[in-house]
């Protein structure tokens, strides 16, 4: 297993981090999984025993239960990993029970650390943006909880790159801890976070933990052109995360990926997250699975390495056009490029 630093943090990290949103399947998350705490225990052993150091969850995972659980699994091993967790969702009726604002945040983070059975967490992520809540309320509430010694280190989540870019300047004004990570979703199907957050992670050195790497099992190799899934397989058509935009260029990156895993007589989905790993700025994958064979699977990705013909095949299947500025930029501006800019403009120059 490789430890990469987490953003500017002197914090290292596994490129595979264990996600626990399949524990509880309470609510709406029983789609999702419904891991119970025995199964809990033999995935986070697994995880462990193949070097991850990060588990990651979060308050509105089935209510607090996944919480619950993975407090549970790791008693007496806590200071042997790191643990992350998130806040902001809406978790209650209440017209306070969700947001970013400093009674939000610290309520979630006692309620955290009980349920958890722990007294800090290592990395505590604003899970969204709240655009009515100020910033300096915000990010002063973390630095105070930081202060305190109930969290360690603050990250983002699902923040667009000017949100992000205003949280860190606005943090860099007041003296408060900045963040050191964002959580995004990024992946062979869905290259979005290229155009903004990417560059900006590079350029503010920011740690990158990707969630759902595989597209929610798009990417796993189940789903194949003019093939039926397995049974108990949800059907393409469900999935809103991410939404699908073009099913002809999934099964396109699909047949790329299975037949990459072929040559090296490995899953599509190992290609998937090795193809990740690769990614400038990509820190850690957040992979969670709901039986232990896939998660030995995924876990395994760690060692796998592509040639560089087969991650330009990868790169090429998955592009997706230059929006604006950026194609007047590559067009233009070429001689003053950063490796920030050159994260996304290379390969069109």
């Amino acid at each position: 297993m490789e430890y990469r630093r987490l953003g500017r943090s002197g914090l290292r990290v596994s490129t595979l981090t264990m996600g626990t949103m399949t524990f509880g399947g309470k609510g709406g998350f029983s789609a999702v999984g419904n891991t119970d705490v025995e199964t809990a225990r033999r995935q986070i052993d697994l995880a462990l025993d193949a070097g991850v150091n990060l588990i990651d969850t979060a308050d509105v995972y089935s209510d607090g239960v996944s919480e619950e659980i993975t407090g549970e699994v790791l008693q007496g091993r806590r200071d042997d990993v790191l643990l992350a967790t998130k806040a902001r969702m809406v978790v209650g009726p209440g017209p306070n029970d969700g947001g970013a604002s400093r009674h939000h945040l610290v309520r979630s983070v006692e309620r955290s650390l009980k349920r958890l059975r722990t007294d800090y967490i290592d990395l505590f992520q604003i899970h969204e943006w709240d655009g009515q809540t100020p910033l300096e309320e915000t990010l002063e509430a973390l630095d105070s909880l930081i202060r305190a010694g109930k969290i360690r280190y603050v990250g983002a989540s699902n923040h667009s790159g000017w949100q992000l870019m205003k949280a860190l300047a606005t943090a860099d004004s007041r003296g408060y801890q900045r963040y050191v990570s964002q959580q995004i979703h990024y992946t062979l199907q869905a290259r979005d976070a290229e155009d903004e957050l990417i560059p900006l992670t590079l350029d503010q050195d920011l740690g990158i933990l990707v969630w759902s790497p595989l597209a929610g099992g798009l990417l796993s190799g189940k789903y194949r052109r003019d093939v039926t899934a397995p049974e108990g397989s949800r059907h393409l058509g469900d999935w809103n995360e991410p939404p699908v935009h073009d099913e002809g260029k999934l099964y396109d990156i699909v047949d790329a990926l299975v037949e990459t895993g072929e040559a090296h007589n490995v899953s599509a989905a190992q290609v998937a997250l090795a193809w990740l790993l690769g990614r400038p700025g990509v820190t850690s994958l957040v992979i969670g699975a709901r039986t232990e064979a896939q998660l030995t699977d995924n876990l395994a990705a760690a060692d796998l390495v592509l040639t560089d013909e087969e991650r330009t095949r990868l790169d090429t299947v998955s592009q997706t056009p230059l929006r604006y500025p950026y194609w007047h930029q590559a067009a233009t501006a070429s001689d003053r490029l950063s490796e920030a800019d050159l994260s996304l403009l290379k390969p069109f120059l």
